[in-house]
């Protein structure tokens, strides 16, 4: 299998520019390249490649037909056909990594939309070769994995922009306005929840033979070998450990988005998780409960937040005492001087009287989540949109905590800056990955 770290050496479209300014003889070079380096002049399209264009990813690459959709890739034939239908001009591809080396020259950014488990090995070849990436969340699989592609988007400086798209919303930023303004006093407990969840199970017993439209070799990327079963793809990988992070990797970067913007979170001090059983070592739980404790943030005091997840009805016991609605995806901020719950497109301010009359802040309009990377991508603007690797990567990070708290089963010290488990150090098996499929090393 051809490697997929040590590609032949190339130059990238920065190194030309600096090489190109140090000579004087005359060169022609494409019109979109003169916009400055990883830049395009906001009057043109960005040419993309797109990786992983069935389901999700079909969206996603709807959400940027505005631009030149120059290369689609995907492992499965039949789960992409509307794509590759509707973008028949696009060249196809199976290998993203085959993809990235034909098509270098040819494109300026990349969409990824695969499985989790292939975020980052695409994220990051794809921002070595100078291409602004939008990532469908979370980040990856892995922390030690999101440190290192946190780390080559600031090193490449190219645009990026992990998909939990409510963050561009307008009521998630109004929201945050609001708790940022003091509307419910200092806010120092948050809760979030999420019904969904799917029960864990062991692998499967009968392996069919894989369909002549899916590649399963492919499909595994860097995840350890295992035979093919519909019980993986195209909709159950998200319940194994090997390709997902469960609910909580799923949803978590939606719902924990809203007090990370509101609160200036970062890092967290602790974490634990528990569930009616102890961990299963193939796949997520069917409800979970997690917690992280944050440290003071220069004026902003500590912050405890309780993640709840799954089939189990798990709430915080305020929802029902102030008879808040049972949403079944929410965030319920409690602070001083009351409490507020929202999802996406609402929220409600707890004790409703004490309110009355408060409304929400007038917030500028902002151009969608693609819409806005694709306009920080023609500008060379890595720090436009929102959801940036700098800030997707801790966010992504704390999700993956709660998920190493519940395998490891206690309480876990986090020091985030030397990127260990404090008190327990067999618990960071589950924060890197142990080893790699040969030709899939980052």
């Amino acid at each position: 299998m051809k490697n997929r770290k040590n590609c032949k050496p190339r130059i990238t479209r920065r190194q030309f520019l600096g090489a190109a300014a140090s000579v004087t003889a005359f060169t022609i070079v494409p019109r979109r390249v003169l916009g400055g380096p990883t830049q395009t002049p906001p009057s043109e399209k960005l040419n993309i490649a797109c990786i992983g264009v069935g389901g999700k990813g079909f969206d996603d690459v709807r959400n940027v037909m505005s631009e030149n959709i120059v290369a689609i890739c995907d492992v499965d034939t039949k789960h992409a056909a509307e794509a590759f239908k509707m973008f028949s001009e696009a060249k196809k591809y199976s290998d993203y990594c085959r993809m990235l080396d034909k098509e270098e020259k040819n494109i300026d950014a990349v969409v990824i939309a695969t499985p989790d488990h292939v975020h980052i090995p695409a994220s990051v070849k794809a921002m070595r070769m100078g291409k602004h990436v939008y990532c469908e969340k979370p980040l990856g699989q892995n922390i030690t994995e999101i440190r290192l592609t946190t780390k080559v988007a600031k090193e490449t400086g190219v645009v990026t922009q992990m998909g939990n798209s409510a963050h561009t919303g307008y009521n998630y930023r109004s929201v945050a306005k609001m708790i940022r303004d003091g509307v419910i006093g200092d806010v120092r407990e948050v809760h979030c929840w999420c019904d969904k969840a799917w029960p864990p199970g062991d692998r499967p017993k009968y392996y069919p033979p894989v369909p002549a439209h899916l590649k399963w070799n492919l499909w595994l990327g860097p995840a350890p070998v295992r035979p093919y079963n519909r019980t993986y793809h195209p909709d159950g990988w998200r319940n194994w450990w090997d390709f997902g992070n469960g609910r909580l990797g799923d949803m978590g970067c939606h719902m924990i988005d809203l007090p990370f913007m509101a609160l200036d979170l970062k890092y967290p001090l602790t974490v634990e998780a528990h569930s009616a059983k102890s961990a299963h070592k193939e796949s997520p739980p069917g409800w979970l409960v997690s917690k992280w404790t944050f440290g003071a943030r220069g004026d902003l005091p500590p912050v405890h937040l309780t993640w709840y997840d799954g089939n189990a009805g798990k709430r915080p016991p305020l929802q029902k005492e102030h008879n808040m609605p049972d949403w079944p995806e929410a965030t319920l901020f409690v602070g001083s001087k009351g409490m507020l719950i929202a999802d996406y497109g609402r929220f409600k301010l707890y004790p409703e009287d004490r309110f009355e009359g408060v409304r929400r802040p007038q917030m500028p309009r902002k151009p969608s989540h693609t819409d806005d990377w694709v306009e920080a991508c023609k500008t060379n603007d890595p720090l436009r949109p929102g959801t940036n690797f700098s800030y997707a990567g801790p966010l992504t990070e704390t999700v993956l905590l709660g998920i190493a708290a519940y395998r490891a089963g206690e309480k876990l010290s986090w020091d985030a800056e030397n990127l260990k488990i404090i008190n327990n150090p067999k618990a960071e098996r589950f924060i890197r990955r142990d080893k790699y499929r040969k030709g899939w090393t980052l």
